[in-house]
């Protein structure tokens, strides 16, 4: 396996020092010492300060998608009622694993350059199909665009629809997420993209709506969200706690609090905003559509016309630099760079578009 000097895909980031020395520690018996529970209890903590929340958050071991599994599993009963508002490829993902778990799904979709704006087919189809829940992602990382969620919280509590489910795998400590003021019951995050550790731990914020129907549903699975209610009381998992993971995912948490969540946004849109105008300055065409909200995290660009993406790709990665392709529809057109987490700095997207503009 080859190892890139520069790499600048959108997940998993580049390991931080310390990080890394927190995930390659020797450790105890995870759930039997008092030390690994204080690591659990501040690692929410932390958590709870990046997404700004008082609800409960949860703390699971596996790649992001299993939280998303988890709330849909966890608060989903057959024939449950699922508004997805699909903004690209995730979106349209969410709602096919609703679909997958037996729910009713209907979808409101837009162009998978453009982000929401306004809200009145939304609220038209939540008048018309009363669901039970509400799918939105927030950052769409195959498309770079980041959807505003404020209003669609609002538009939520005001028609009454029990839960609002947000994927925010890719902003989580690199884009505001306020999840109390959004009025979010269900907020997915993962470790491998603004938190700046491996792919192995993922977690969710769960509100007190959200907790009666994980009760209600009783959903037994590995990935169920109910035995995780009073794990912090009880000292209880339901499978052998990840401590290695969770010491690296609470290394990536502290690095973003020590920072300052101000400087970290700050951080995030300075090298967004220095990786878009050089891209317009070389002469490629940014993929989210004007008027689209761009995401803080990560970049999607139309590939050169002349030049298709194997061989883009291929003289990339002959002069140290990888990048990411992207999926569904969008593979083979456009090509990601993600400045997220350890790799959100102005320098290492000034020395990747150096690379990008000798080969084109």
């Amino acid at each position: 396996m080859k190892a890139y000097p520069l790499a600048m895909v959108p997940g998993p980031v580049s390991l931080p020092r310390a990080v890394i020395e927190a995930l390659t520690n020797n450790y105890g018996s995870a759930d039997l010492e008092a030390e690994f529970f204080d690591l659990y209890d501040r690692t929410v903590a932390g958590l709870q300060q990046i997404m700004a929340t008082a609800d409960t958050v949860v703390i699971q071991s596996g790649e992001g998608m299993v939280v998303l599994w988890s709330a849909l599993k966890s608060c989903l009963a057959p024939g449950d009622r699922v508004l997805s508002v699909a903004t690209g490829v995730f979106g349209h993902g969410i709602a096919e694993m609703a679909a997958a778990v037996g729910a009713d799904v209907r979808k409101v979709s837009l162009p998978d350059d453009q982000t929401i704006s306004a809200l009145s087919e939304i609220e038209q189809a939540i008048a018309a199909f009363k669901p039970k829940m509400i799918t939105v992602v927030h950052c769409e990382t195959p498309s770079g665009t980041l959807n505003p969620i404020a209003d669609l919280g609002r538009l939520k509590k005001a028609l009454r629809v029990p839960l609002l489910y947000v994927d925010a795998v890719s902003s989580i400590g690199g884009a505001p997420v306020l999840t109390d003021d959004w009025h979010i019951d269900l907020c997915l995050g993962g470790a491998q993209k603004c938190l700046s550790a491996p792919p192995d731990m993922a977690f969710l914020s769960v509100s007190a709506d959200a907790w009666e129907i994980v009760e209600q549903v009783n959903y037994a699975g590995y990935d169920a969200l109910q035995p995780f209610r009073a794990v912090q009381q009880t000292r209880y998992f339901p499978y052998t706690p990840n401590w290695h993971g969770l010491a690296a995912l609470h290394a990536g948490a502290q690095l973003i609090l020590a920072e300052g969540l101000p400087a970290v946004f700050e951080r995030h849109a300075r090298a967004a905003d220095y990786c878009r105008r050089r891209l317009d300055d070389i002469g490629l065409r940014l993929f989210p559509a004007p008027g689209a909200v761009p995401s803080p995290t990560v970049t999607a660009v139309y590939l050169p016309a002349s030049m298709p993406w194997s061989d883009f790709d291929t003289r990339l990665r002959k002069r140290g630099l990888v990048v990411g392709g992207s999926y569904g529809q969008l593979a083979g057109k456009i090509f990601r760079l993600g400045h997220m987490g350890s790799q959100a700095e102005e320098t290492l997207v000034r020395r990747a578009l150096d690379v990008i503009a000798e080969v084109l």
